[in-house]
């Protein structure tokens, strides 16, 4: 659905117009039907990137297709849906009158509008007394329900969704989460940035790590946690002190847990456990989550 090979994007800012480059030698690949996540630190180019995609703002170089269109042409918004961080809509009217409003510009009208509005109202649970009240009173979680409702109202195959948790609480980010993979088990394929990288691991496909305008880091959780450091925690019964290791064994000691750094570490310890006559009531496999993964990373840029 989304094909980016070699973008580059350059803002001029500044009395002087001075040129920054924001987005270099990007490349993506959203197959259809996937669900793929799209994180990196504040001003590392995620929104920049979105706003490509949708056509909001054009580009320097490179070859983009989405759903099968560049985003410079119309048809590219055919099958999408667009929700912005910070939805902006006309303030003075409803929840229910905005929505309408979408639809009817989407093509709705009569009994298909109003079916099609309780489904996507109902999706991200919206539909509360509060979605007939004036939009200026809602609060930035009210306006992020109703901001995602409009976006799915005419069905898209493709959803953009820039910081879509932004402002939710935990049930709303649960109720968010639960829509998301609703919308992709129908067969929506969805490209998301976020913040929250736990929501990210939970419900995510495959996801690409930008830092300073560049893609770091892509691919399943798998093939980006698996290239960094892997531990292994050791809880032992009996009493084991650390000098009574022999040379060559490396593990450190922490309050209850025996810490070796990588297998063959860990393989080793467990030898000289077994041999020593140490019982070993359990061992767990620790992987970095996908937020030490990002802190190595950004660390790395700025060093």
């Amino acid at each position: 659905m989304i094909q980016v090979e070699g973008l580059n994007k350059t803002y001029r800012t500044g009395f002087l117009m001075k040129s920054k480059k924001v987005l270099t030698d990007i490349r993506l690949n959203v197959p259809k039907g996937m669900i793929y996540g799209f994180i990196g630190p504040n001003g590392a180019g995620k929104s920049t990137t979105i706003k490509v995609l949708t056509g909001l703002l054009n580009f320097d170089s490179g070859k983009i297709m989405v759903a099968g269109f560049s985003p410079r042409v119309v048809k590219s918004r055919a099958h999408l849906g667009y929700c912005p961080e910070q939805p902006y809509f006309y303030d003075y009217l409803t929840g229910r009158e905005l929505m309408s409003f979408y639809g009817r510009l989407a093509g709705l009208k009569g009994a298909e509008l109003n079916s099609r509005m309780d489904w996507a109202l109902g999706l991200v649970h919206a539909n509360k007394d509060w979605i007939d009240r004036r939009l200026r009173t809602y609060s930035k979680g009210m306006m992020q329900r109703v901001g995602l409702a409009q976006s799915i109202l005419s069905k898209p195959e493709l959803l953009i969704l820039d910081e879509p948790m932004s402002g939710l609480d935990p049930m709303g980010r649960r109720d968010l989460r639960e829509a998301i993979l609703s919308l992709n088990r129908e067969g929506v394929t969805i490209f998301y940035s976020s913040h929250l990288l736990s929501d990210v691991e939970s419900i995510s496909n495959r996801v690409a790590m930008i830092v300073e305008g560049r893609i770091v880091r892509e691919g399943t959780m798998d093939e980006i946690t698996s290239s960094y450091f892997v531990q292994y925690r050791v809880k032992v019964l009996s009493s084991l002190d650390i000098k009574d290791l022999p040379p060559g064994i490396k593990a450190s000691v922490h309050p209850d847990e025996w810490v070796c750094e990588d297998g063959q570490a860990k393989d080793r310890f467990l030898s000289y456990c077994l041999n020593a006559g140490v019982s070993v009531e359990r061992i767990d496999h620790q992987r970095p989550s996908l937020e030490d993964v990002l802190t190595e990373e950004i660390a790395r840029a700025e060093s």
